[in-house]
């Protein structure tokens, strides 16, 4: 049997791997490769089929004694001793034990499961400042009331929810299937009563047999500070109804958070850009910011260079764990370049060149009479 894989390696296990590791290892890989959860995959059927055959050896003391000594020839028959036949197992135990939580039970699970409900979600759209502050909307959506008729069971009055046949009102069915290691059983929801046990004969005439009546509610809900979009808002209890008696689902209510031209958000923080003057930008001075809390005076620095950017501390948003702790404010620079200037304007400009840097007399650094040709009226002068 050269082609076969060495069980350890099947299950992922050294080979002095304990009793309860190789458990829990068949655990990991039978769920993994179950056929259930891989319908018409060959593939992972022939590796669920691996495993078992790996447990079914490394699980029994004796055959994992054997399989240790001889390997996968202790089984083939080529040891003398006509092999070992995987047939005759019961892998019923074995599933019972290891696939009870998955399977929902397996087979020692009796009666019906309480269920939750499934969840309802919506969106709701808010602005920037009141995702910042938080705020209150009146959302309407539809809400699975119990039936007054019939106060929940389904049933028209006068009668009740009968047991289901099919599963005798334990809301699960066993199905049975031979295999080459012997009798397989699976454990899946009664397709009859969907795992209610209970067939109703005769429905309900206001509810129709589902025990609820959908009807359109108003609810108002708390929408924290500092929450940002894409975030949601759970408000318990007001999804679907449970089955079983299970409880209900939740409302999941997406925030979607409208852009603000002024203000951008990265995590709890805020950027912005605010325009200075060229006056202030080299003599300084006050100027006016907008922030989420309302304008703010701040004093420009003299020789402020356009791109600056300062810090408002604790300008930002809120946390979402403590409303106490904010971020930050962080604002852009932008030196305004003035234009439509007077010519009494230009010309102060020009005077003011030239008792500073001299810019409009240099080009690269050198005196640009160097690189223009003598003009008319210069030659004249001359």
């Amino acid at each position: 049997m050269a082609d076969k894989r060495d069980y350890y390696e099947v299950l992922g296990v050294a080979r002095n791997a304990s009793d309860a590791e190789i458990k829990k290892a068949f655990r990991q890989t039978a769920k993994k490769y179950h056929p259930d959860m891989h319908p018409d995959d060959p593939e992972c059927e022939a590796k669920f089929k691996e495993a078992q055959e790996a447990y079914a050896v490394l699980s029994d003391p004796q055959k994992k004694a054997q399989y240790d000594q001889y390997g996968h020839a202790a089984f083939d028959g080529s040891m003398g001793g006509g092999g070992f036949d995987f047939s005759g197992m019961d892998f019923g135990d074995i599933f019972g034990d290891i696939f009870g939580d998955f399977f929902g039970g397996g087979r020692r699970s009796s009666g019906t499961e309480r269920m939750k409900g499934r969840n309802v979600r919506m969106q709701v759209r808010i602005s920037f400042e009141e995702a910042v502050f938080g705020c209150e909307k009146e959302l309407e959506f539809t809400y699975q009331e119990e039936c007054a008729t019939c106060h929940g069971t389904g049933a028209k009055p006068g009668t009740q929810p009968e047991t289901c046949p099919k599963c005798g009102g334990k809301g699960k069915v066993v199905y049975s299937q031979q295999s080459l290691f012997g009798m397989m059983q699976n454990v899946q929801t009664c397709p009859d009563c969907g795992g209610s046990g209970k067939i109703v004969r005769e429905k309900c005439p206001d509810c129709h047999g589902s025990g609820y009546i959908a009807k359109k509610i108003r609810k108002t809900i708390s929408i924290p500070a500092g929450i940002d979009n894409g975030q949601s808002v759970r408000v318990r209890d007001f999804g679907e109804p449970g089955k079983n008696g299970g409880p209900r689902g939740d409302l999941l209510v997406e925030v979607i958070v409208a852009r603000n031209p002024a203000f951008e958000r990265q995590d709890m923080n805020i950027f912005s850009n605010a325009s200075i003057s060229y006056a202030i930008a080299a003599l300084g001075g006050d100027i006016r910011i907008k922030t989420v809390d309302g304008d703010i005076i701040y004093t420009v620095a003299a020789g402020t260079q356009t791109g600056t950017r300062i810090r408002l501390k604790g300008k930002g948003v809120p946390s979402l764990r403590n409303q106490n702790v904010r971020g930050d404010h962080y604002v852009t620079l932008i030196v305004n370049t003035p234009t439509g200037l007077s010519k009494e304007a230009k010309e102060l400009l020009r005077e003011f060149d030239a008792l500073t840097a001299n810019s409009l007399n240099q080009e690269n650094g050198a005196d640009a009479s160097m690189n223009k040709k003598e003009g008319f009226f210069s030659k004249k002068k001359k």
